[in-house]
Parts: C-alpha cells; sequence; structure tokens
C-alpha cells in the first residue's frame, strides 16, 4: 500500500508506535480478557506492543496520520509477494519473545495460558476462507484519546481505503469491541461472520469488498 498524505512509519518510530498503541488498548475488552489482572497488563503490554511494533516493520506496513504519530494503522497487503520460510521464522523469534515477556510478568502461567487459548484472536486465521489475494487486512487502528474527534481516523481509514478501490482489492479486519461495529459499517464494512472462541469472547469478521 502507498499513501501521499499519510507518515510512513520507520524504526526510529518504534517508541512512539508502542506508546500509542498501549494507550489506546490497555483497556481494550481483547487483552483485558487476554490479561485481567489490571497491574500485570499495566506491565506486559508494552512489551507486547513494542514486539507487534516490530514484526510489523518486517512483515506489514505501518502508516500515520503525521511525525508525531497521534494515529496509527498498521495493514498487512496481502498481494505483496513473501518468503514462507522468512515469514516463518520471524513469527517463531516474535512468538518465543511474547512468550518470554509473558512468564516473566506473570509466573502462574495464566496468562501464557489465556494467550494459548486465545492464540486465533491474535491472527486473521479466519480470512484464509476469503479466498481473495488481492486483500488488505487492518490489524491495528489506534487514535490518541486526547485527539479523538479530530478527523484522524477517517484520515487513515479514507486512505486505505481509496487505495484498496483504485486497485479493486478487498478490505478486511476483525474487532473484538461491539461497539467498533457501527463505525466500520459506517466506512462501508459488512459483517462476514460473528466467531466465538474458548475464551467466550466474540470476534466480529468484517470485510468491505473489492
Amino acid at each position: 500500500m502507498d499513501s501521499q498524505l499519510l507518515y510512513r512509519v520507520g524504526s526510529k518510530d518504534i517508541e512512539k508506535v508502542r506508546k500509542l498503541l498501549t494507550v489506546c488498548f490497555r483497556e481494550d475488552l481483547l487483552y483485558r480478557t487476554l490479561i485481567p489482572d489490571e497491574n500485570t497488563r499495566g506491565k506486559l503490554l508494552p512489551e507486547l506492543m513494542e514486539c507487534d511494533v516490530e514484526e510489523a516493520l518486517q512483515n506489514c506496513e505501518i502508516f500515520a496520520d503525521s511525525p508525531e504519530i497521534n494515529g496509527a494503522l498498521i495493514v498487512s497487503d496481502e498481494s505483496e509477494p513473501y518468503d514462507p520460510l522468512k515469514y516463518y521464522m520471524q513469527e517463531m523469534q516474535s512468538l518465543l519473545k511474547t512468550d518470554r515477556y509473558i512468564i516473566r510478568e506473570d509466573p502462574t502461567l495464566k496468562t501464557l495460558n489465556n494467550f494459548i487459548k486465545g492464540k486465533d484472536y491474535l491472527n486473521e486465521s479466519w480470512a484464509d476462507q476469503l479466498n481473495q489475494t488481492a486483500r488488505i487486512h487492518i490489524i491495528y487502528l489506534a487514535v490518541n484519546p486526547k485527539m479523538h474527534h479530530k478527523g484522524i481516523a477517517d484520515l487513515l481509514m479514507h486512505e486505505t481505503l481509496s487505495y484498496a478501490k483504485e486497485h479493486k482489492m478487498m478490505v478486511s479486519l476483525e474487532t473484538h469491541n461491539p461497539d467498533n461495529v457501527a463505525m466500520y459499517r459506517h466506512y462501508g464494512f459488512k459483517t462476514y461472520g460473528i466467531l466465538e472462541r474458548e475464551l467466550g469472547l466474540k470476534q466480529y469478521c468484517m470485510i468491505k469488498e473489492a
């Protein structure tokens, strides 16, 4: 994906994006389910988000509203070629790193067990059944709560959807917050399916057709 309006995030911006994602997702329903203890979540989430950002810089694309990064969008362009072996090795390295953080912050292994049970909440495996390689998957959409209602989410979403429309690509995403469903419908998404996995949390799988 390309954009002339959005700021392309690089390795020098990792700390800013980590802080943004931590602020935006600390009270998110998914992470409250995976890490129910507030103190553990406060210590663990910044480490997990840093891992996610580092992995995204290798395998995905990160865009922001500006170099200040008041809002960010992490997307995976499924039409881009990739090396399966390299991708698998990066995934394994990231998994080992995150498991190490989880065990360190919660030696009881309760949090690790939640992550094992909820692993499918953290990936886009549901989208495999779409059989659509001309597709952009939105992994994270985050806007600093202090900057809400300033058009940042609109900027990030409209740029993504305009690119997808121009290149005749489907856009997919998932959310675990039912309050977000109406927002995504506003952008033209429809609910493809609702999955309820082992932890009892609902995953709303949404698509916008090419």
